[in-house]
């Protein structure tokens, strides 16, 4: 009895395993009622091809290197100018300038909604951060105008003599004579922002035009 007993199951594995064949129009090798199985795409003629699982690649980028879009407000840098990681959090963007006189450096600041003070605030405290050739507060010597950028308003400023900083001005360190300072307060969707740009005289001359250019092409950009 025990031999028909093997004898009757390898027929039914025969019969379950073996004995199905696809049904006209089918795809050859899977049973009845299994879902399609389609072939990967074909790379396109001339395409490198790629292994599998691969991310896709190209595409444009979002923004081209030179804009910044930095909480609030877009613009773009010069493009000499090379982009840094801030050093500090109350920096939302830092740029090294190079120049005929040395390197200088612009700073983006943004401290918050409602933060930050008022731009005649912050002018005066600049202007102590510089001494004229004969030590005196620079503050007499700092030029500052007033302009309209899209439906934003902006200080520009400008100071130049012996830099000898202060707080909120980096390194208190020794004097560094013949140092200018540029700079803008915008006033942005929920506070200002302070652009400043501080380097050797002759390297911030000639960087002026750069520096008024980057910030006339400030505009509002994602919501804070």
């Amino acid at each position: 009895m025990r031999g028909v007993h093997v004898v009757v199951l390898a027929a039914l594995i025969a019969s379950v395993g073996f004995g199905w064949r696809p049904a006209d129009g089918q795809t050859g090798g899977m049973p009845p009622g299994h879902p399609p199985v389609s072939s990967p795409p074909s790379p396109a003629p001339g395409s490198p091809s790629l292994p599998p699982g691969h991310p896709p690649t190209g595409g444009p980028h979002a923004l081209p290197d030179t804009v910044s879009d930095a909480r609030g407000l877009l613009w773009t840098a010069p493009v000499a100018w090379k982009e840094e990681s801030p050093s500090s959090a109350m920096r939302r963007a830092q740029y090294r300038i190079p120049g005929p006189g040395g390197d200088g450096e612009c700073v983006v600041f943004y401290f918050g909604p409602g933060q930050g003070g008022d731009a005649p605030s912050n002018l005066a405290r600049w202007a102590g951060q510089f001494r004229t050739a004969d030590d005196k507060p620079a503050g007499a010597a700092f030029k500052t105008r007033k302009i309209t950028v899209g439906d934003l308003a902006v200080m520009l400023a400008e100071v130049s003599g012996t830099y000898v900083g202060g707080m909120g001005g980096g390194s208190t360190g020794p004097p560094r004579p013949n140092q200018m300072m540029l700079a803008a307060i915008v006033e942005g969707p929920d506070a200002n922002w302070f652009f400043r740009a501080l380097g050797p005289k002759t390297t911030m001359e000639s960087q002026r035009a750069a520096f008024e250019g980057m910030i006339r092409s400030i505009k509002r950009g994602q919501t804070l």
